[in-house]
């Protein structure tokens, strides 16, 4: 192995340590132009110097977290609002009026989204919301946002998008209906923010709710894990999802083949239902 060859895979083990992404050959190209912010600010010109940076005490870099800013770089944040559109559509069309008539006695509920990068796809959801302000009168609607990212959860908390983004996947109405054009950008507008909160966290930690949630997205970030990281994520996901509830993945991405945790429900693409534990532990039993 040579030098580069080493630095490469000493980045790669950063990023798993941290994430728990798995940073694939296919996926090595990107590296140098994902660092190359990075590289400008320091003034060097490859990986291999960056390695020697990272093994220095941050006090040597002004007390710079750069092992973090290195991560941060190498993260996908990409997103836009009701991203996969027919996917999304199934959430107003079917999957919350189904968990509408499960909870009609609480008439609470809880949504998670996993990995919700830089907010959009929270906010997409809490639009929806909004704009059935009638049907969903009296009922408590919490939906958090978590992502791996600092950078991306602050963005996140600050709601405001810059024209290019609030034009991916918004029509001209849902822009002048949800934000206000300011000097900085475009803000969402105090209704939909209402409903959301965000903050930093690892999927691969334990959930972040107090119980299991109604409904969990995990959209496009399975996919950037090994299998045995995927089957730790899986374990964690059946545990933040409440028995009659759902998990949501993304239009590429199923459970079959991947775990035993979770079953695609009937006629709904990208969702799933948690397989209650007895089962699981069955199937194990006499498999």
């Amino acid at each position: 192995m040579d030098v580069s060859e080493a630095s490469h895979q000493i980045i790669a083990d950063l990023l798993a340590a941290r994430t728990g992404q798995h940073l694939s050959e296919s996926r090595r190209w990107r590296v140098n132009s994902a660092l190359s912010g990075i590289f400008r600010e320091l003034g060097i010109s490859n990986v291999d110097q960056l390695v020697c940076l990272l093994a220095m005490p941050p006090a040597s870099l002004g007390g710079r977290d750069l092992a973090q800013d290195v991560v941060e770089a190498l993260l996908n944040n990409e997103t836009y609002f009701f991203r996969d559109k027919p996917t999304f559509d199934q959430l107003p069309a079917d999957i919350l009026p189904e968990l509408a008539g499960r909870r009609r006695q609480s008439r609470r509920l809880s949504i998670w989204s996993a990995g919700c990068s830089t907010g959009q796809e929270v906010y997409s959801l809490a639009m929806l919301f909004a704009d059935q302000a009638e049907r969903w009168q009296g009922w408590s609607i919490d939906i958090l946002g978590t992502d791996v990212s600092h950078r991306a959860i602050d963005t996140a908390r600050s709601g405001l998008y810059s024209q290019f983004e609030v034009q991916r996947g918004l029509g001209v109405t849902q822009m002048l209906r949800h934000f206000d054009e300011t000097s900085g950008g475009w803000q969402i507008r105090e209704g939909a923010r209402a409903m959301v909160r965000f903050r930093q966290h690892n999927i691969l930690s334990a959930h972040p709710g107090r119980v299991p949630f109604d409904l969990v997205l995990c959209r496009n970030v399975l996919l950037y894990f090994d299998q045995a990281t995927r089957s730790e994520a899986f374990a964690r996901l059946s545990n933040a999802v409440i028995g009659d509830g759902f998990l949501m993945l993304g239009a590429g991405e199923t459970v079959v083949g991947q775990t035993e945790r979770f079953v695609p429900t009937s006629r709904r693409a990208s969702f799933f239902e948690p397989l209650p534990s007895n089962i699981i532990s069955s199937q194990r039993h006499s498999a």
